[in-house]
């Protein structure tokens, strides 16, 4: 009877596959990896795998327990091994499977009543832990706090060896590694008080009961026997650990990924285990996806070009896309004067789309930061097209936005008339917004949003003769209200992020300027800037048709031109686009131009000025010295009281990292090093330097 039900199915579970994927779908039990590339249809063929494998009676359908990284994601598998009618398989989250077996197992392991799920109150709990310590309650602190204490336990780190571990890995954070650690041990001390999980302790949870309890364990592996990981690209030591636990030593483990669509190491994410599958399975199937069912040729060449730039690439991440679907458009390129300037030419262009039938929820605009929304709900908000903003808030609804223009009524109500641009940084000022951007992720976004705050002062000052805090505030009120589009299907507005996994028939990349994409914190470090890049390739990948580029020269309507689209973008254009051969600004200067000290080249844009060299001549970075930098600067940042970047920035400790000055003329040749820096901090920083230890 099986045989015969086997002899009817299988064709059908087969139809439709191309040579590749029908390989994975009838490959054996036992260790199987996938390479698959954006739009390869990975999700089709893990899901027609599990359908086969239960077809051919190698495992029943509830022995399947297949994970991935999003709800979304995990009930689209759902949804099609239901239609495969496979039924009883289990697809779910990490996370969700966790929770599960935790809930179930907790009786035998713990047994007394369930911890609750700290969801929504992490946040809460993160500043209880700050204010016993004295540290900074802010929400965008806590944001970035609460961030850092989830990369370390994801990453397998607690409280006692995180310090080490901050300093050999050069972590971005906003605290010192040492009060950070005092905060995580804290911060564990009252969720465990208050007898409280969060999603972390869901996987470290149940890894320990696995590991810990041999019946717990032997229930677990003889209920599932056969394990399927999507996105196994972005798993963290944590889920690792947990797969681990799971299998027991057996090796019924089919995983898929796509190494060129890391981008989340800053969440603890690694491609090592996807690209190490085979060391620890020698025996392994591996297959590689590289049909794109979802571009046209043109969108796919663009993508491999840009993924075809990336530095030491791995032999399991070389995979080379091959369109599959008909001939479209050539990707479209765009430099201009101004992000409004900008804006207001993707929202033209959308227009056109929408007019020659694309639909509004078939179009997506997407950009590096989530506080370069505004500019494009403004655009498409003026132009009548309805938005919607994914993975973030819209602008004006931001906190801090709400919270500065409270101010800024304050302010105009005392004093509603003179000059608008110091009068408007003064009031922001008070609401947090610093000469320089702040270190931490959520800092900086915050940073960034105020700032949009006063380049939109600047924007009126120079379009508005006279214009006073009143007639300012009246602008941002009018914009706010503009920007309530009809809850309706619309255009998607989303950081890159946001958008991995997604797809849409017309997708606009915009804001692809030097300090953007690649991020600025991004520059001086090889492995940031390549992740910056595979950001880049996940972007160019969710275009299925049209595909535009597009940059500015300066943030502000009538600001100088002193940015230059990003490196990411060199030799993609037709050597006949205008901008092909402008490889950046060229500002005027009496001076004598800077040149690259390793091909002698000359510098004008900012960063590679400070490193001494051009962007793409090879770093001579000294990773020592710069982790003994970093911790110099915190000791001193602390000493002072001041925020660390007041001290020295991330790029100038890159810069000296690199360049290694040994005397005070050295030093101060690097750019944002002058008289006052090399008086307060020069003997320190040479000492460093040299090895020895600073103050």
């Amino acid at each position: 009877m099986g045989s015969a039900r086997q002899s009817k199915l299988r064709p059908s579970l087969l139809e439709g596959l191309d040579p590749e994927q029908r390989a994975v779908a009838c490959a054996p039990r036992g260790p199987v990896c996938v390479l698959a590339g954006a739009g390869t249809g990975k999700t089709r063929t893990i899901t027609h795998r599990i359908a086969y494998l239960v077809d051919s009676g190698h495992v029943a359908a509830g022995q399947v327990l297949a994970v991935t990284f999003t709800a979304r994601a995990a009930g689209e598998m759902r949804a099609r091994l239901r239609r495969l009618g496979v039924e009883g398989a289990q697809a779910r989250t990490f996370h969700a499977a966790a929770l599960r077996q935790l809930r179930y197992f907790w009786p035998r392991v713990v047994g007394d009543r369930q911890w609750d799920l700290l969801e929504g109150n992490k946040l809460r709990l993160v500043g209880q832990a700050a204010n016993r310590l004295g540290m900074p309650t802010e929400i965008e602190v806590l944001r970035d706090l609460a961030s850092e204490i989830e990369w370390a336990k994801a990453s397998l780190v607690g409280p006692d060896d995180y310090p080490a571990v901050a300093g050999r890995l050069s972590r971005d954070i906003p605290e010192p590694a040492a009060r950070l650690a005092e905060l995580y041990r804290m911060y564990e001390k009252l969720k465990n008080d208050a007898r409280l999980l969060d999603f972390d302790d869901l996987l470290l949870h149940t890894t320990a009961a696995l590991e810990e309890h041999s019946a717990v364990a032997e229930e677990f592996r003889d209920r599932y026997r056969c394990f399927i990981v999507d996105e196994y690209q972005d798993v963290t030591p944590a889920q690792q650990r947990l797969l681990d636990a799971w299998l027991g030593g057996r090796d019924d483990l089919t995983v898929v990924g796509d190494a060129n669509q890391t981008i989340y190491s800053f969440g603890g994410a690694s491609p090592r285990p996807l690209l190490e599958f085979t060391r620890r399975f020698p025996d392994a199937t591996v297959v590689r996806l590289e049909r794109d069912y979802r571009s046209t040729p043109q969108v796919v060449s663009l993508a491999n070009q840009v993924i075809g730039a990336a530095r030491g690439r791995p032999a399991g991440s070389r995979l080379r896309l091959v369109g599959q679907q008909p001939d479209g458009p050539p990707p479209r390129f765009g430099e201009h004067d101004d992000e409004a300037a900008e804006a207001a030419a993707v929202a033209a262009r959308i227009r056109e789309l929408l007019d020659a039938g694309v639909p509004p929820s078939e179009i997506a605009v997407l950009y590096r930061v989530n506080a370069q929304s505004e500019a494009y709900e403004q655009a498409l908000s003026e132009a009548g097209i309805p938005y919607l903003v994914r993975g973030g808030e819209r602008f004006f609804a931001r906190r801090e936005i709400r919270q500065a223009m409270a101010a800024l009524r304050t302010a105009a109500a005392a004093e509603p008339d003179g000059e608008l641009v110091p009068r408007v940084r003064q009031v922001l000022a008070g609401a947090g917004l610093t000469e320089s951007p702040p270190a931490g992720g959520a800092a900086k976004e915050r940073w960034d949003a105020l700032l949009a705050l006063v380049e939109l002062a600047e924007e009126l000052a120079a379009t508005t003769e006279g214009a006073g805090l009143a007639r300012y505030v009246a602008e941002l009120e009018h914009r706010a209200a503009a920007q309530h589009p009809p809850t309706v299907e619309g255009v998607t507005l989303a950081s890159l992020h946001a958008a991995k996994g997604l797809e849409w028939d017309a997708v606009f990349l915009v804001g692809l300027a030097e300090g953007t994409v690649p991020i600025q914190r991004a520059s001086g470090d090889g492995d940031a800037v390549e992740e910056e890049r595979r950001l880049f390739y996940v972007g160019v990948t969710r275009a299925r048709k049209h595909l535009s580029l597009t940059w500015a020269l300066s943030r502000t309507p009538g600001g100088r031109p002193n940015r230059r689209r990003s490196r990411f973008l060199h030799g993609l254009m037709p050597e006949d686009h205008p901008a092909a051969k402008l490889a950046r600004p060229q500002p005027k200067s009496s001076g004598p131009k800077a040149r690259c000290r390793v091909c002698g080249g000359a510098l004008t844009a900012t960063m590679e000025v400070k490193l001494g060299r051009c962007a793409t001549c090879p770093a001579d970075l000294d990773e020592d010295l710069l982790a003994r930098l970093r911790e110099w600067r915190v000791e001193r940042a602390r000493q002072l009281k001041v925020p660390a970047y007041v001290v020295f920035t991330d790029a100038t400790l890159v810069a000296i990292a690199e360049q290694r000055p040994t005397d005070d003329s050295a030093l101060v040749s690097i750019s944002g090093i002058g008289a006052t820096k090399l008086e307060r901090f020069g003997a320190e920083v040479l000492a460093v330097v040299r090895g020895a230890d600073g103050p």
